[in-house]
């Protein structure tokens, strides 16, 4: 059973390791990084199912290379076809997933991908940023009646309500959308977390965030903000070079994350002006009503006797000018509080 929307409607934050090329074309590394997904705390681990050619063409034109960036140089073709996942290994994945006890994930980016994930059994799908425009492959997937995780990178408000349209077209409203600064890595200064309670409010719908920083600060802000999911890019080490191993976390650093938005979603809790009960237990640390000096029957009553000070045995610091200027019902010894019955 897919933990999503579980973990969601319990008030826990979903977190989703992200393996993408980080297999670096080695099938024991992808199982490996499953079980490490598992023992880091991720709730899933995601990988990605296309080919280059379901991705785009063998063209060598200017259209077709990539200018500046991580992957500068490249041809798209080149580069999807070195960093994609082998579709014979994704039951070999599944597999692991199920057997240490972790949701397994993916990214279709054709229909024939959708097919192929619904045939192996995945239980949901993730929508990519640079996929958010095609709304016939959002539709085609939610039409598979399964939950629907988007990331909105580059979206404007309007693409990002079509693609919700699309899933809503095709009768499924199981839809998180992901904040996402599609930048790699993303500075913070253009990740504008802000608009994750923006997107909650404006969209009506669970919002996480997909984080492609260094660190695992903007998600700990991301929890903070009202995110649901944390989704993040982790590979087995930064010695294995991969498309996207630069960008991605090692597993300890993973781990420490997950412990840390764990966290935060527990820091970020409320509304809730209750009083625990050891913040009850200090109360009689705090300010009241003393006085400071005896005081006679009748004597009257100024700053110079009564004070505020700690502890808070006494009447509330905000009486005191309801009882200053006039003359005390009893005798009041130095150092007892000033009680109710002196009002």
């Amino acid at each position: 059973m897919f933990n999503l929307f579980n973990k969601i409607n319990n008030n826990e934050v979903y977190v989703i390791a992200e393996m993408s090329a980080n297999h670096a074309g080695n099938l024991d590394y992808a199982l490996e990084l499953v079980r490490k997904a598992r023992e880091a705390g991720a709730d899933c681990l995601k990988i990605q199912t296309y080919t280059a050619d379901t991705l785009t063409i063998d063209c060598d034109n200017e259209y077709f290379k990539i200018k500046g960036g991580l992957w500068d140089g490249y041809k798209l073709y080149d580069l999807y076809g070195d960093a994609n996942t082998p579709w014979e290994w994704h039951k070999a994945i599944k597999d692991e997933c199920d057997r240490v006890g972790i949701d397994f994930l993916s990214t279709p980016f054709d229909n024939s991908a959708v097919d192929f994930l619904d045939e192996l059994g995945c239980e949901a799908y993730k929508i990519a940023s640079f996929e958010l425009p095609d709304v016939g492959l959002i539709e085609y997937a939610a039409s598979k009646h399964k939950p629907m995780i988007i990331s909105c990178g580059m979206g404007t408000p309007g693409e990002i309500q079509d693609a919700l349209d699309a899933c809503y077209r095709a009768g499924n409203r199981d839809v998180v959308l992901l904040k996402c600064c599609s930048e790699y890595p993303a500075n913070w200064e253009d990740m504008h977390l802000m608009n994750i309670p923006d997107m909650k409010a404006r969209f009506n719908v669970p919002v996480g965030l997909s984080d492609h920083s260094e660190g695992s600060l903007a998600a700990v802000v991301g929890i903070g903000l009202g995110a649901v999911v944390i989704e993040k890019h982790f590979c087995l080490s930064h010695d294995i070079k991969t498309a996207d191993s630069e960008f991605s976390m090692e597993v300890g650093d993973f781990a420490n994350m997950v412990r840390d938005v764990r966290n935060a979603k527990i820091i970020a809790g409320g509304p809730d002006y209750v009083l625990t009960e050891k913040e009850k237990s200090s109360t009689v640390f705090r300010r009241s009503l003393f006085a400071v000096k005896d005081i006679e029957k009748g004597e009257i009553i100024t700053a110079e006797n009564v004070r505020s000070i700690r502890p808070g045995y006494g009447i509330a610091p905000k009486y005191f000018k309801d009882l200053e200027g006039k003359p005390a019902k009893r005798a009041i010894k130095r150092g007892e509080p000033i009680t109710e019955d002196l009002l």
